[in-house]
């Protein structure tokens, strides 16, 4: 048996005329067209209907039977289901072998998303769609516009370089009051190039992870976040230090050397930059015994953070010729042994807390 189901997604025919789907037979089916064209002649699913009934009369070679399911307005996913469902009532009234195969009949391109819910449930010979001949592809036209603004993917691709394109001529008027007129195609170029480069890298996926990430950390109540905004802080103070111990050196010394100013550079800064990386690192440990998720060797962090800070500064230090070799000789020999101390007394700690907590 051939099927010929005409298909209105977002299901006029029952708003407008009251009529309860699915409508199957030829009688009913088009009692229920003239009902759709006498409450709403310009609606484009009355020809849906009709060329419904120009088909099964058309075809006389097989058996043929007409229906007209319909979905739910304004929303695709539920319409689809509901056109699922009618397709099921359809097929189970019909009462026919299990070779049945259809021709679905629409209106335009809308209507035509819900074709791979109907192949699901029955085989599909064709689509027939059915348009108004002067507005040829007007509707296909409109919903593949309707797709693309509706994706974020393809909006944030077409419409931001069309948005910065169109600030030339609004950016070209306030450059020239100022008499800046040559600036407006170097920034235009400028935005239209960083964006590009972010598309091209991913960065927009980096920056909504890390929003992501930073959302979940500050309505989690996580002392990291507090920890990391002093940890920047006291980085930033670190940074002007190094710079104004590297401008000190270059005022007592004249012109230094390469090994000179990168030895300047972190004399000034590793002590605030150690603050920085112990404030962090005790703020992750807080956040990880909190979380019921802490081990031991966390703690080594804030040690190996202070035995690193030792050597750099013993090492820079002396590569500005302010302390002795030996002074050198005993912060290299210091660091290493606070690092190993750390390490062997949090393991051994571990490994006895491990042992004494009963087994689950």
């Amino acid at each position: 048996m051939l099927l010929v189901l005409c298909v209105d997604l977002d299901d006029d025919l029952g708003r407008k005329t009251g009529v309860d789907t699915p409508v199957i037979g030829r009688d009913a089916v088009e009692e229920a067209a003239v009902a759709l064209a006498t409450a709403d002649p310009e609606d484009s699913d009355v020809n849906v209907l009709f060329e419904g009934l120009h088909l099964q009369n058309s075809i006389e070679d097989e058996d043929v039977e007409v229906a007209a399911v319909t979905g739910v307005d304004g929303k695709d996913v539920a319409a689809n289901r509901k056109v699922g469902e009618e397709v099921d009532t359809v097929l189970a009234s019909i009462s026919a072998s299990d070779d049945v195969r259809a021709i679905v009949v629409t209106d335009g391109a809308q209507d035509e998303s819900v074709v791979p819910v109907i192949r699901s449930r029955v085989y599909i010979d064709g689509v027939q769609r059915v348009v108004v001949r002067q507005a040829q592809d007007l509707e296909s036209m409109y919903y593949t516009i309707k797709q693309v603004l509706d994706d974020p993917e393809t909006r944030g691709t077409i419409l931001v370089p069309l948005g910065i394109l169109l600030l030339i001529y609004p950016l070209a008027i306030v450059a020239d009051y100022f008499g800046m007129p040559g600036a407006v195609f170097g920034m235009t170029s400028g935005l239209l190039g960083l964006y590009i480069l972010g598309r091209g890298l991913g960065v927009e996926r980096a920056l909504d992870a890390a929003i992501d990430r930073l959302r979940s950390v500050f309505y989690a109540g996580r002392v990291t976040l507090i920890t990391s905004v002093v940890a920047a802080a006291l980085l930033l103070v670190g940074g002007v230090e190094g710079v104004q111990s590297l401008e000190a050196t270059q005022t007592d010394r004249g012109t230094l050397g390469a090994l000179e100013v990168a030895a300047a550079l972190v004399y000034g800064a590793v002590r605030w930059f150690a603050a920085a990386g112990i404030t962090s690192s005790l703020g992750r440990v807080t956040d990880e015994f909190l979380a019921g998720e802490f081990k031991w060797h966390y703690l080594n962090a804030p040690f190996y953070v202070v035995a690193i800070s030792a050597v750099l500064y013993g090492m820079s230090a002396y590569f500005l010729d302010m302390v002795s070799l030996s002074f050198l000789a005993a912060t290299l020999t210091g660091g290493t042994i606070l690092g190993l101390v750390s390490t062997l007394a949090f393991a051994v700690v571990e490994s006895r807390v491990q042992t004494d907590r009963p087994p689950a």
